[in-house]
């Protein structure tokens, strides 16, 4: 299988990683700052009068990082993940323990140059399929020198 597993544990590779793409990594500033999360909904259709109470408070940390030593941010660019809701200069959250099974958004090199991809597997045949028909799906076969860098967890989306 030409899919490259990232080295476990090894925090050199994503501080190297980090330099290249000039991204952060939480663990060097991560701090609690808890913010009021509202027990209501907001309606997206007609409107209901919202409720006065507050359900809790909310760390976005703890929403958005489930392992702070092994995630690490990266801005996206370009439009081949839109239909996965990755937009140009959108904010991705980055674990590297999680195993980039079929079905996940990755981020990896490619041939040296750095992507972001949905990993899928259809008769033992591995493609990085982007999420825009636009944009080429690419196929992967051994002559590819491939690492996946981890798994996208959430995308930071500003409106």
């Amino acid at each position: 299988m030409p899919v490259m597993p990232f080295k476990r544990n090894v925090v050199d590779d994503v501080v190297i990683l980090a330099d290249r793409l000039a991204v952060s990594k939480p663990s060097q500033w991560l701090q609690r700052l808890r913010l009021p999360l509202f027990a209501g909904k907001v309606s997206a259709g007609f409107p209901s009068p919202a409720a006065d109470h507050i359900e809790k408070n909310l760390d976005l940390n703890e929403l958005l990082i489930q392992k702070p030593a092994a995630t690490y941010f990266v801005r996206a660019q370009g439009e081949s993940m839109l239909g996965a809701g990755i937009h140009p200069n959108d904010i991705l959250v980055v674990d590297r323990s999680l195993e980039p099974v079929a079905g996940k958004v990755v981020i990896c090199a490619l041939n040296g140059e750095l992507t972001v991809k949905r990993l899928t597997c259809e008769n033992e045949q591995w493609t990085l399929k982007a999420e825009n028909p636009d944009y080429p799906d690419i196929v992967l076969t051994d002559d590819l020198d491939l690492v996946v860098w981890g798994v996208v967890t959430n995308v930071i989306h500003a409106v």
